[in-house]
């Protein structure tokens, strides 16, 4: 039984994913991803489920990459570390194979992992009022192993506005920028999602999969070679002497040297 992800299903096939470790604001842990793949790839065979939705528990949709995680890897051995800091392309992997239809529910703040998980979803739908940002850069990373299912998600013209520059925006410039594809408000959040999951519940099961499978090969899956690319430059960033400052800054609670 996963710790920090729960999966709830209804009687009509709908199955709700919910990031559960909200005291730490569902930072992405080792522990996490693997489990959150894990579960998706339950969901992915399980025949009576026709419709998936992505959530999440606490006062935040994600935080991203769990940092006390990202500091212990700065100890590991290169091979080590790039297959700990692979874990969230597995896992962002594991979502977007899933052949039901994919919704998210961010109802909250969605920053560095936590936007690689709302650019896998089929449609994202999000509240009013929340922020997200590839905050990565800031801590002298880079967005590698959500970058493939970004820029697939964004397309690369508007990737360039908010790929490199570690910024916040709002939700309705992330509309904008096709990682979301509704915003409402937080008291109409929920009905949306019922809203954008009925129709799914009157189609046949199977020709829904086979449409998303479909879809996916003429608009260009991303491949494992994207990942594997992805990784390597993760890998590489994780040498320098920024990822080192970036990480040690964050924990002392300090600004990086390169902040002017």
């Amino acid at each position: 039984m996963s710790e920090f992800i729960r999966v709830e299903r209804d009687t009509r096939g709908v199955a709700t994913l919910w990031l559960a470790r909200p005291d730490k604001h569902n930072a992405l842990s080792s522990q996490m991803m693997e489990e959150l793949e894990a579960e998706a790839q339950a969901l992915a065979a399980d025949q009576d489920v026709r419709v998936v939705v992505l959530a999440a528990d606490g006062p935040t949709f994600c935080a991203g990459g769990d940092l006390a995680w990202m500091r212990a890897q700065m100890e590991m051995d290169a091979d080590t570390r790039r297959f700990e800091s692979g874990k969230i392309a597995r896992a962002l992997g594991a979502l977007a194979a899933l052949p039901q239809p994919l919704i998210g529910r961010i109802h909250a703040n969605a920053f560095g992992g936590g936007v690689g998980l709302a650019c896998v979803c089929d449609v994202t739908v999000a509240a009013q009022g929340i922020r997200m940002g590839l905050t990565e850069v800031r801590l002298g990373l880079i967005p590698a192993n959500i970058g493939p299912y970004v820029v697939a998600r964004m397309g690369l013209t508007r990737a360039r506005r908010v790929f490199m520059s570690g910024r916040l925006f709002d939700a309705d410039e992330a509309l904008s920028l096709d990682i979301l594809s509704k915003v409402v408000p937080p008291e109409d959040l929920d009905a949306t999602i019922e809203a954008e999951v009925a129709p799914y519940l009157a189609c046949a099961p199977g020709a829904v999969a086979d449409a998303k499978r479909l879809l996916a090969a003429l608009g260009g899956d991303v491949t494992q070679s994207a990942v594997e690319l992805a990784m390597d430059a993760l890998a590489d960033r994780w040498q320098t002497e920024e990822a080192a400052e970036g990480i040690s800054a964050f924990f002392d609670k300090r600004k990086p040297q390169w902040v002017k």
